[in-house]
């Protein structure tokens, strides 16, 4: 049982980090900040992605 649970848990968190990465390429940013996003996002994927959604770029380019 434990392995399904954290199998869904694995899978959700990668679409929620292929969902920030998305959000942070179409973002009005500049180059270094999305790059500097994405690396946080894809070093850290779970506190990356909670910091993406507080404090990462907004809106579209």
């Amino acid at each position: 049982m434990g392995i399904e649970i954290n199998g869904l848990l694995g899978l959700l968190v990668l679409v929620l980090d292929v969902y920030a990465v998305v959000k942070t390429v179409q973002s009005g940013a500049s180059t270094g900040g999305k790059v500097l996003w994405i690396v946080i996002i894809l070093l850290l994927p779970v506190v990356g992605f909670l910091a993406w959604l507080v404090f990462g770029p907004k809106g579209g380019s």
